[in-house]
Order: C-alpha cells, then structure tokens, then sequence
C-alpha cells in the first residue's frame, strides 16, 4: 500500500513538474505579463489616491490601507482562478483529447489538481518582481507577524482549492456545449470583480456583499489578502477557516456529481 502511494504520489509530482517547463517555453510572456502587471499596479494606485482626495477614510477603510489591500491584490493576482480548467476541458473536447484524458490510470480530477497547485507556484513566483516594484516605487507595507503570513497561507490554500473545485463544476457544462471562449470569459470577468481583486468587498453596499457571499469567489482573493493587509483581525481567521471547510466540503461533494453526470453527454466538434 505504502509503495502504491509513492508510485502515485511519484506520477503526480511529475505532471506538476511539467507546469515550469511549459512557462520556460514562453518566457517572452512571462515579461509581457510582468510589463502589464505594473502599469496595471500603476493605474490603481493612483486611482485610488485620487480617490481619496479630500477625505480620510472609505467604508472605514484609510487610504494606507486600502493601497496595501490593492497591491496586495495585484501582487497575489494568481490566487485567483483564471479559468484554466474551462478552457482545458473546452480544448480537450475540441481536439477529441478528452478520450485519452478519460483513459488514463489515474484519478483525473487529482491529477489537474496538482496541475493547478503547481501552476499556482510558478505563477506567484513570476510575481516576485513585481511585490519587490510595489514595495521599492508604492511603499508596500509587509506584515512582520509570522501569525499572520501563517493564517494567510492557510487560508489562500484552502481558497484556491475551493476555487479549483468550482472551476470544475463549470468546466464539467463544456461537455454540453463545443464552444467554451464566453464561458472561460465570463468565469474571470465576474471573478475578477467579486473576489476583491479590483476593490475591497468591505467597501460595497450590504445588498452587494449579499449577492457575493453567495458565491465562492472572495475566498480566493479577499478573505486571504483581508487578513495580510489587516482589514480583518487575526481573531477571526478560525471563523473563515470553518467557512472555507464547508465551501470546499460541499463543492468537492457536488464536482464529482456534475462531472459523472457530465460525461453520459460528450460532444466532440467533428463527430
């Protein structure tokens, strides 16, 4: 038992080995994203400092704050879902690939998941450059409490995970459908706003945050990065843990459920 769990353990490690090589490939992307990721940067900070002309506090929120929730944001972009999964199974799914995928020994959904974690480290180290910018040009402030970068790493782990499973549940409907572009679109459009990459949620009417509870977007990005930039206090990390426990419970129950019925109905483009 014990050598069966290294042998898959081995295979595993070797598809997420996979991932850094494919980003060495293009490394000319790599600094095109990097250029972009900073006017990007550059664009919010002053936004945000024009926006706060005139007055001390937003929602309660000073602006010292606020710019290191926003940087921040833009430094841990990557722990948002871009959608990958989507456009995986939509290109499977075009290119009949998704039979061979099918076909393999070993748990699918396990091994996109190490796919995902190990394309989540690369990408957040493609960021290095950019938190050393946003610390040398905008003054980011780090947090020198070990506490808090421990509560932080917990709790953006199990947000990406929680985002990992709701990625699959809507990539799981491309086997409904031969054209995924709109789907994979809207998935990070509506993503980008309501995890809190673009602004802090505390800041949106009640009404608002009602209808983004209602979904698992924010914890990715804000409910992570809300307790390194100190909007939320260290004391509250056990109650948003046990949250993160119970979104991720219940869309890792309803993936699998999607997925097996999902593959009954299987439309490859060309037959």
């Amino acid at each position: 038992m014990i050598a069966a769990a290294r042998r898959r353990a081995g295979i595993y490690g070797a598809i997420a080995g996979m991932v850094p090589k494919m980003y060495l490939a293009y490394s000319l992307w790599v600094w095109i994203g990097l250029l972009l990721n900073l006017i990007g940067m550059t664009v919010f900070v002053y936004f945000w400092r024009g926006l706060y002309a005139g007055t001390q506090t937003i929602a309660g929120l000073t602006l010292q704050t606020t710019l290191s929730y926003i940087l921040l944001a833009r430094v841990f972009e990557p722990l948002g879902d871009d959608g990958g999964l989507i456009f995986e199974f939509g290109y499977n799914l075009r290119e009949g690939g998704i039979a061979h995928v099918l076909l393999r020994p070993l748990n699918m959904q396990a091994a996109y998941y190490a796919q995902n974690l190990a394309s989540l480290a690369v990408d957040l180290l493609r960021q290095a450059p950019l938190a050393v910018l946003a610390t040398l040009l905008f003054g980011l402030r780090w947090s020198s409490d070990p506490r808090v970068w421990g509560a932080f790493v917990i709790t953006a782990l199990l947000g990406r995970t929680i985002m990992f499973f709701f990625g699959w549940v809507l990539a799981s409907l491309t086997f409904y459908t031969t054209e995924v572009w709109g789907l994979g679109m809207l998935f990070w459009g509506v993503g980008m706003f309501l995890s809190g990459g673009l602004v802090p949620l505390t800041m949106m009417p009640d009404w608002l945050r009602t209808i983004v509870s209602a979904f698992p977007y924010a914890q990715s990005i804000f409910v992570p990065l809300s307790i390194l930039s100190g909007i939320t206090p260290l004391s509250e990390a056990p109650r948003l843990w046990l949250t993160q426990v119970i979104w991720l419970v219940g869309l890792a129950a309803l993936s699998r459920v999607v997925f097996a019925v999902a593959l009954r109905k299987v439309t490859v483009q060309g037959g």
